[in-house]
């Protein structure tokens, strides 16, 4: 049994999801609240398991919140947060502090929204049930297709020969905020280019790029079609879409393209990867980290037999050690890492 707090000032919020989670027996709301000074007074009585936190409430506002409560207790998190442009940079404030992963709701209509959107949510609390806590403040339904559904599988000769040109292709999902920011913030102008999928809605990508290129030295953006990759740059999937690779004469560009759901999710790790697979076979190097679920792995498996050199982050440094395990699992992992030797182990691939 999952036990969840819900804090919102919105008594629509509490009211709508105490009402779908019931519907799910492993989640179990054991208390609300309309304000961070409630919630403490009442987390006294019963820790949660998860909280379902909003971000901009009275008297306390859910970052500074989210802040102290991973000082004193972490806690997995889910922020719900409307799509604005403010509230997108106020979610990344709070990504940065701990928190596990966003729903997002709309201004209006949030309660249907909510109902519509009921197996998200419950898989988004299970995600956060499955975190590990101590990883939490350190720095660093639909169909399930496969990525047959945005491009073909390489062919049994698909792989290239080795060029000058290379880059590294990374998947990550569950605490993947916290882990760039170890990661791209510790990487030269002389590293390789990079591009990544990191899973997070649309309109969110943008203000994660930008607030990662404030703290890095080489270039951090979020994708779009026609982009270049190169060293001292790192793409980061547009949410919403999906980001491929492709070899442009000697070069290699990213397309963003519409597209359902693969693996669940868009962007697809998988739809990343076997397009490098494809495009750049020995000429790339894929890393896949701390995440729930697969989304990934066979994509993973697809670079490793098309010559790619592959690493997953480790056990014991990821919040979520589910995506790695799965890429071992398939048996398309070189290595294993901890968190704070993947930006050394990239460096060393772009010499």
């Amino acid at each position: 049994m999952i036990n969840v707090m819900v804090v919102d000032d919105s008594a629509v919020v509490r009211q709508v999801v105490q009402e779908v989670l019931r519907q799910h027996p492993d989640i179990r709301v054991i208390a609300t609240a309309s304000d961070p000074i409630f919630a403490l007074a009442q987390m006294q009585k019963q820790w949660p398991d998860v909280l379902l936190l909003d971000v901009e409430m009275p008297r306390m506002d859910g970052i500074t919140f989210l802040r102290q409560i991973m000082k004193q207790h972490p806690t997995p998190t889910v922020i719900c947060s409307s799509l604005t442009e403010k509230g997108a940079q106020i979610t990344m404030d709070a990504l940065e502090a701990g928190a596990v992963s966003i729903i997002t709701k709309p201004q209006i209509g949030v309660g249907s929204f909510l109902r519509d959107s009921e197996d998200e949510l419950a898989s988004a609390i299970r995600a956060a049930a499955a975190a590990n806590p101590r990883r939490l403040n350190q720095p660093m339904v639909a169909p399930k297709l496969t990525a047959d559904a945005i491009l073909a599988a390489p062919g049994p000769r698909a792989a290239m020969a080795r060029t000058t040109d290379h880059f590294v292709a990374i998947g990550v999902s569950t605490g993947g905020t916290q882990a760039l920011e170890c990661v791209l913030p510790a990487l030269p102008r002389t590293s390789p280019g990079i591009v990544i999928v990191q899973h997070m809605p649309e309109r969110f990508t943008r203000s994660f790029a930008e607030r990662l290129n404030g703290l890095s030295e080489i270039e951090v953006k979020e994708a779009a079609t026609g982009d270049r990759i190169y060293p001292g740059r790192a793409l980061i999937a547009p949410g919403g879409k999906h980001t491929l690779v492709k070899r442009n004469g000697a070069q290699y560009v990213v397309e963003v393209v519409e597209g359902p759901l693969v693996s669940r999710h868009r962007p697809s790790v998988d739809v990343l990867f076997r397009s490098v697979a494809k495009s750049a076979g020995p000429n790339a190097l894929g890393i896949i980290m701390t995440g729930m679920g697969d989304d990934g792995a066979r994509g993973m498996k697809e670079m490793f037999d098309a010559g790619a050199k592959t690493l997953a982050q480790d056990e014991a440094s990821c919040v979520v050690y589910g995506m790695p395990k799965e890429a071992i699992r398939h048996g398309g992992v070189n290595d294993s890492l901890g968190l704070e030797k993947i930006p050394a182990a990239i460096v060393a691939y772009g010499r």
